[in-house]
């Protein structure tokens, strides 16, 4: 392991001196920073430095300095380098034990968090800016793997991927042609006919398929040995190259006494190319779906440069740029309609099969399409910087993240090969022992190496995960990580807040009721100038109708929030409230009978008072949506309970909440407490979930096991969720936990199987009921079953 060590250290020594470094930096408010990092740095020994303030980057050459040293030195001075995330495509992989071993060897480089994922053949990594492309490359390839960076123009792999299968698929038609002779001798052996094909001939035949086609389980064993670990690749060689040693030897000394396996040898090399063939086009079709959303974005735009419309390449439109989106053409950036109308499908990015009218003033997203009529966009969003790219990089980030569950068979993976060989170590040496004769003993050890793979297990977990969370964003969900599909599964009491959430999240001011000598002009006035600068939704409903009254907002001094609440200020030295009635009752009386009325039709009433004088009540009322009655009674029926919170009075809560079909809620919840109710929940051992969408949501969302946003929320609150719901509807988060409840079935009868395979075959194979070529041919299913299992996932419907 020193070696393996040191082997791993000369890589990293390799890939930094002579360094080049371009690195991110943190903090820089002015050009004179620039100025001190650039001075400080070049002050130090060897190291030439200049550092961009616009872009916010220091490029770096040292002759003496490692990164690491760099890095400091910045910090040193008051800045920061951000950890830096990368990609990697992974070549050389034949099984679950490979992809543990490379993930192993990267998080030793140190700074360095790395996750593996077997089935897209890709290491997410997590490093310090110090930690060099080069050196997490020479890791990997220290290890005898193969690694670059992914290529942005085919982020999938699908070139490299398509010339390998079809290498594959070329050696395995080959190794059949050469094979098939010899299964023709086995066939006829069963019949009773003895060398059917001569010894020779088939030491000609067999010997390529051997040495040539199976040239890639003695490189990639020999790389797993040299590294200190065991793969299948091990398994396939030693297995093989027993039964082609045991039938030449046989053959080349006329030991006509001895029974020659060539037709084994050369069967099981074929059979498993066969199974990794297979597996590799199933493999494929588990990213399908982020193939899909690649496919979304068009090549070209017409843009309008210098009053002319012209076709242009995607990557040259920019910020500002008008496109012209004609009928049937998908739409090349997001954008701001300045021009025209049209039905859009947005069906790829929300899961709504209905189109939706955009009209001015309405935003629109690349990859969606036009369905009819014309639009003119002002492009907002172009390239990486759209709603379509950032979904992408979503996805592709969860495809390649590791649930929980697959830690098991991780660790498994980890020592499969190992006690395999002792098994078949022991079962040589026990077979000989009772029967007296070696040549079965052999032929059964062989039969336990080659049976054993833990591909099945390596596979289980991440190819359900992948075709889960790709079909979760065909439908509008978008799943943070495999961890966040795993938890959803688990939810037994989904908390929900009201507005935005059960209610469609546009309040509208019904009643302005002013009291004693005050009109309704005053009390929108006033009102109109407490929310002004406010995105509240109960704000916006008083901004909105105080300007379709055509109402000025009042002066006002000294505005203050009181969080949970309302807000407060001064006007001609008075203090005017704004907020509860519960609240404003503690300086001013209340017609309690009143409020109470409005409260029990479903309206959020708000009071406002002048010192001690009530101005008047404001009533708004945001209907309920017209699915979410629904959405709770199939939660219901998914066995969830639904809690609603809300800082409504509990006259208002109750009355949202029997329209909804809630049973239970929390009225008068203030934003700063959601998170602890939903603390209480959890320490009741209840697995709770959260839905919300705005800024005051986030706390709580942070605080449940899984956190749902409404796409149409803050940004805020989508930061701090698991789930993105990218349609603003309750029936998004049922599909989301009944996807969840598919995926998590199919997780655990793909490991179901592969164990039992494992279980069952290997004893099998011990006693000698399977012969090599049976357990060959079982070994190349086991992970083409597993697969396909996995793929069944992409009939799921909401």
């Amino acid at each position: 392991m020193n070696t393996i060590a040191t082997e791993f250290e000369t890589n990293i020594r390799k890939a930094v001196s002579p360094l080049t470094l371009d690195l991110p930096v943190e903090g820089m408010t002015c050009a004179a920073c620039a100025t001190r990092i650039e001075n400080v740095l070049n002050r130090q020994p060897g190291v030439t430095a200049t550092v961009n303030f616009a872009n916010e980057t220091a490029h770096v050459e040292s002759s003496t300095l490692d990164a690491e040293a760099i890095v400091q030195a910045i910090r040193d001075t008051g800045y920061d380098v951000p950890d830096r995330t990368a990609e990697l495509a992974l070549e050389g992989m034949t099984c679950a034990a490979c992809a543990t071993r490379i993930e192993k060897v990267l998080n030793t480089v140190p700074g360095v968090s790395a996750t593996v994922n077997f089935a897209s053949e890709t290491a997410r990594i997590t490093a310090s800016a110090a930690v060099t492309t080069d050196a997490l490359i020479g890791a990997v390839e220290g290890a005898g793997y193969g690694a670059r960076l992914k290529d942005d123009a085919d982020p999938l792999g699908k070139a490299r991927k398509a010339a390998l299968l079809q290498r594959e698929t070329r050696h395995f038609w080959i190794a059949a042609a050469l094979t098939l002779p010899l299964m023709a001798e086995m066939v006829a052996m069963f019949s009773g006919h003895h060398e059917f094909v001569p010894r020779w001939l088939q030491l000609l035949l067999a010997t390529p398929v051997q040495f040539w086609i199976g040239a890639r389980f003695y490189v990639g064993a020999f790389h797993a040995l040299r590294g200190g670990a065991a793969n299948m690749d091990v398994l396939v060689a030693l297995g093989t190259t027993m039964a082609w040693i045991i039938s030449a030897y046989a053959t080349l000394t006329g030991r006509h006494d001895l029974h020659v396996y060539f037709e084994a040898s050369a069967a099981v090399i074929t059979l498993v190319l066969l199974g990794k063939v297979m597996e590799a086009r199933a493999k494929a079709r588990t990213s399908s779906a982020i193939e899909a959303l690649i496919q979304m974005a068009p090549k070209t735009a017409r843009v309008e440069r210098d009053g002319e419309l012209v076709e242009v390449d995607i990557g040259q439109i920019r910020r500002g740029d008008v496109v012209l989106v004609r009928h049937g053409e998908t739409l090349p950036v997001d954008g701001e309609v300045i021009e025209g109308r049209a039905a859009v499908d947005e069906s790829l990015l929300t899961g709504e099969s209905l189109p939706v009218t955009k009209v001015v003033g309405d935003k629109a997203f690349a990859g969606t399409k036009n369905q009819d009529g014309m639009l003119k966009l002002k492009a907002t969003g172009i390239g990486a910087t759209t709603q379509l790219a950032e979904i992408t990089r979503l996805v592709s980030a969860a495809q390649g993240s590791k649930a929980p569950i697959q830690r098991m068979a991780d660790r498994i993976s980890g020592v499969f090969v190992p006690i395999v060989v002792a098994i078949a170590a022991l079962t040589f040496a026990v077979t000989w022992a009772v029967t007296g004769d070696s040549e079965p003993a052999l032929i059964h050890a062989i039969a336990v190496l080659v049976i054993a793979c833990p591909c099945a297990l390596g596979l289980a977990t991440p190819t359900a995960v992948m075709v889960g969370i790709g079909r979760a964003a065909q439908h509008g969900l978008l799943f943070r990580n495999a961890a966040a599909l795993e938890q959803a599964e688990k939810i037994s009491v989904l908390v929900v807040d009201k507005t935005g959430t059960l209610t469609e999240g546009k309040p509208a001011v019904t009643e302005v009721l002013p009291e004693g000598e005050y009109s309704q002009l005053d009390l929108l006035s006033l009102a109109a100038a407490l929310e002004q600068g406010s995105e509240h939704p109960l704000a916006r409903a008083i901004l909105a109708h105080a300007s379709s009254a055509s109402v000025q907002p009042a002066v006002i001094q000294d505005f203050k929030v009181i969080t949970g609440h309302g807000v407060s200020a001064t006007m001609k030295g008075a203090t005017i409230r704004l907020g509860a009635p519960r609240w404003i009752s503690e300086f001013a009386p209340l017609p309690q009978s009143e409020v109470d009325a409005l409260a029990s039709q479903g309206k959020t009433v708000m009071a406002l008072a002048s010192d001690n004088k009530l101005v008047g009540l404001i009533a708004v009322a945001d209907r309920l949506r017209a699915t979410s009655r629904a959405a709770v009674e199939r939660l219901k029926r998914d066995g969830i309970e639904v809690v609603m919170l809300t800082g409504d009075n509990a006259g208002t809560a109750a009355a949202i909440a029997r329209e909804a079909g809630i049973t239970r809620f929390e009225a008068d919840v203030k934003p700063q407490d959601k998170a602890s109710h939903v603390q209480a929940l959890k320490t009741k051992g209840a697995h709770v979930g959260m839905v919300g969408d705005g800024v005051n949501d986030a706390p709580a969302l942070a605080a449940a096991d899984v956190s749902f946003a409404m796409g149409a929320g803050s940004d805020v609150a989508i930061e701090a969720a698991d789930v993105t719901l990218m349609v603003n509807d309750l029936n998004a988060v049922a599909n989301a936990i009944e996807l969840s409840r598919a995926s998590l079935r199919k997780i655990r009868q793909n490991l179901f199987f592969a164990f039992i395979y494992n279980v069952l075959g290997i004893p099998l194979a011990a006693i000698g009921w399977l012969s090599p070529v049976i357990a060959g041919g079982a070994m190349a299913l086991s992970s083409v079953s597993v697969v396909t299992n996995s793929l069944l996932l992409k009939r799921w419907k909401p």
